[in-house]
């Protein structure tokens, strides 16, 4: 079955394509069914070659699809792997149900047919990212995301906003993948591939390893939404909330956590890249975990809060604990995925309002919405049994097992779980909770089949999603071994006792998270009040003020060179010279069709004294 893996890609293209020159044939839902089988059936294919690894029977193989740049190790090839068929999995499952869900909550959109184009062609690729053989063929893939991202963002463009958070998110991207760039050209100066085979085997050296892997953490960066580069997440919520999903939950944002992942053997080699990568990871973790306090617009809440647990990802791959990296990757597909898809139906159900204020009493009028949520808020404030508890105390587990520095990150990771449990908890408690604050004319209910369905699963994944990698059942653990065999690889704290202990901190701070959320903001509203009058709430609530800083640092600064500049120096000196040679050309014209008078015994003349010239410069020359 590993031969027709590139059916996996192929689907969801074909997809686009068919929907991009046929969609306007299609009537409304008929574009979002054709979408959902494409990506569907390639779903299906992922599983299917996956079994073998299941069994063991298989380690994977790389299959040549065309020779792109075989000189340099660039053919566009496929590698199929325990670690990129979990991505597909994951890519195409969770992009299935978001395929559904999305047909109910564009119902109605007159660019219907447009959206699941892009949809698809998100979806296609991202596989071609995970799927990649090679750095080439993933930095194309890479590239292929943030043009579908920038499509998808801006959507709704007319709009006032979504075009400008599109620009953003492509800019600031952009910033990233000029350091992945960069350190794709290290390694094809220092190795002369940039086949993962060629590259992987090779020997390298600390210093090297630690310039390459630090530009790769800049590329991941952008796309992981990690500090400094995090600041276009946020705003990519003028998207539909579809877009929201897929983004944070099973493409774009995990592209960067899946680098670093499937470039571990450089990692290997300089423990400086790891501690720097798994210290971002700690920061971008606690600081969007407070800014994700203050947020009121339902979809923001989750914006940071994806921001925070890609951090936790960053923390785990960044101290080797591969394993526990990418179960988090998927376990947060889940629940992520799950959360935004609710969000999307309250948002439905209300109108398009967003802000939470405005919200309240939702239980009873949406409870499949609202237990399918209130799953999916546990399951991230790390409850257990549910999949987010196994995950991060896998991660927080093995970041303490490792101990010096790491040691550190864990009580920083600690400090993130206590905060996730507060703002999530907080979020379903305004929405779901309390008195209506919404007028007697809106009539909020769950949404239809196609878009209650994908709810239900998703809730079914995120209760049992975590029991493939527990400390009884390592499932995900001996599936992924074969990647990174040879490598040293972090695992949790061993021993019982030791197990037990620390699962009982990160449960105790979730709990005390969920206690204190529910205090301020059901049992006691006037105590929640007065903390979102204090001035720190006020500083979170504006994200630190980042943007403001960036645009004053950066973007004004920017925007008078760039005026200088074209008022200056392109119209003072580029557009003088461009005219002046204008104006050369036109004059020396002018003088020379004087001598154009049409009468043949002047061309004569002109012949004659041109061969007279000839001849005496012949002549001058010979003696």
């Amino acid at each position: 079955m590993s031969e027709l893996v590139w059916l996996v890609i192929a689907l969801p293209l074909a997809g686009a394509v068919t929907l991009h020159f046929a969609g306007r044939l299609l009537k409304e839902p008929a574009a979002g069914w054709l979408a959902s089988g494409a990506i569907g059936a390639s779903f299906v294919v992922a599983l299917l070659a996956a079994i073998p690894f299941l069994r063991g029977d298989d380690h994977g193989s790389t299959t040549l699809l065309w020779e792109w740049m075989p000189a340099v190790g660039a053919n566009l090839e496929i590698l199929w792997d325990p670690l990129s068929a979990l991505m597909s999995l994951v890519v195409t499952g969770v992009g299935t149900l978001i395929h559904l869900f999305a047909i109910g909550y564009m119902h109605g959109d007159e660019r219907f047919g447009r959206f699941f184009t892009y949809l698809n062609l998100f979806a296609a690729s991202m596989l071609t990212l995970v799927l990649a053989g090679n750095f080439a063929m993933l930095f194309l893939g890479w590239e292929l995301v943030g043009l579908c991202s920038y499509l998808l963002i801006g959507f709704w463009f007319t709009r006032p906003r979504p075009p400008g958070a599109a620009v953003k998110a492509f800019v600031v991207n952009r910033i990233g993948d000029f350091g992945f760039m960069v350190g794709l050209m290290l390694v094809f100066t220092s190795f002369g591939t940039l086949s993962f085979a060629g590259v992987f085997s090779s020997e390298i050296g600390t210093g090297l390893a630690t310039t390459i892997g630090l530009l790769f953490l800049l590329g991941a960066a952008g796309k992981s939404a990690q500090i400094p580069l995090y600041v276009w997440l946020p705003d990519a919520m003028e998207g539909p909330t579809p877009v929201s999903a897929l983004i944070h939950a099973a493409t774009m944002v995990t592209a960067g956590v899946y680098l670093i992942a499937r470039s571990a053997p450089i990692y290997e080699a300089s423990p400086m890249a790891q501690m720097v990568v798994a210290t971002v990871g700690a920061l971008t973790a606690l600081w969007a975990a407070t800014i994700a306090l203050a947020q009121d617009d339902i979809k923001r809440v989750l914006a940071y809060s994806t921001i925070s647990q890609l951090g936790y990802m960053f923390m785990a791959v960044g101290a080797t604990a591969y394993v526990a990296g990418i179960f988090h990757l998927m376990t947060h597909a889940f629940f992520k995925a799950l959360l935004f898809l609710g969000a999307g139906a309250v948002i439905h159900a209300m109108g398009h309002a967003q802000d939470m204020r405005g919200m309240g009493g939702l239980l009873r009028r949406m409870p499949v919405t609202a237990v399918t949520m209130g799953i999916a808020t546990l399951a991230m404030a790390g409850i257990p049994p549910l999949a987010g508890f196994w995950s991060k105390d896998e991660i927080l587990s093995s970041l303490f097992a490792r101990g010096g520095w790491y040691s550190i990150l864990w009580v920083l990771g600690l400090i993130t779980a206590l905060l996730t449990a507060f703002y999530m908890t907080r979020q379903w408690v305004l929405v779901f909770l309390g008195a209506p604050r919404w007028g007697e004319e809106a009539s909020p209910h769950d949404g239809p089949r196609v878009m209650t369905v994908p709810l239900i699963v998703l809730a079914v994944l995120t209760v049992v999603g975590g029991l493939v990698n527990t400390p009884i059942r390592t499932t995900l653990e001996s599936f992924l071994e074969p990647v990174y065999e040879g490598l040293s690889v972090q695992h949790p704290a061993e021993g019982l006792l030791s197990y037990l202990i620390l699962a009982a901190v990160t449960v105790l701070a979730g709990l005390a998270g969920i206690a204190a959320a529910y205090l301020a903001y059901e049992r006691d509203p006037d105590l929640g009040a007065g903390f979102e009058t204090r001035r720190l709430w006020g500083l979170w609530r504006e994200g630190y003020r980042v943007d403001d800083i960036y645009g004053a640092a950066i973007a004004t600064p920017g925007r008078r060179i760039a005026e200088v500049t074209a008022f200056s120096v392109d119209e003072g000196v580029i557009d003088r010279a461009v005219n002046g040679v204008g104006r050369l050309v036109r004059r020396t014209g002018a003088g020379v069709r004087r001598i154009q008078t049409g009468q043949v015994r002047n061309y004569a003349a002109f012949l004659m004294v041109g061969a007279i010239v000839a001849i005496v410069w012949l002549v001058a020359g010979v003696l």
